[in-house]
């Protein structure tokens, strides 16, 4: 479920269940993405512009937003696909997922489970990084 964060000028929008901890946010905007900070997203630390900028730079999507201007995001004119070493699959365009349950979801971003072992398949869910037993 998503967590909205209002703005005079943007929302933010915050999947944490997609999230992949990649940082783009808060190396990006850390005015903006501090998680040591409750609210963790304050939309009005920062211009539109440079927030939209800083979320398009994150890999699964968790993050989104909604500008006042109407201004939304188009996805990528070319969608691409580029995996990761020993990590997930980024996803980015106009891309249609079928999830498990057989149902769709549209999105413009993604991580996707490269190793199998996602509790969230397809996206990953940072199973990867715990070694096997």
């Amino acid at each position: 479920m998503d967590r909205q964060y209002t703005g005079s000028e943007i929302d933010v929008f915050y999947d944490a269940e997609r999230c992949i901890h990649a940082q783009e946010c808060v190396r990006g905007l850390p005015q903006v993405f501090d998680r040591g900070r409750r609210p963790w997203v304050l939309p009005d630390a920062g211009s539109p512009d440079a927030i939209v900028e800083t979320i398009l730079r994150c890999p699964s999507g968790a993050l989104r937003f909604h500008r006042a201007d109407g201004a939304d995001e188009v996805p990528d004119a070319e969608t691409t696909v580029t995996p990761l070493p020993d990590g997930p699959i980024y996803v980015r365009g106009a891309i249609t997922v079928r999830l498990p349950d057989g149902s769709t979801e549209s999105v413009t971003r993604a991580a996707l489970c490269g190793c199998g072992r996602s509790a969230r398949k397809p996206f990953c869910d940072l199973t990867h990084l715990v070694p096997e037993s």
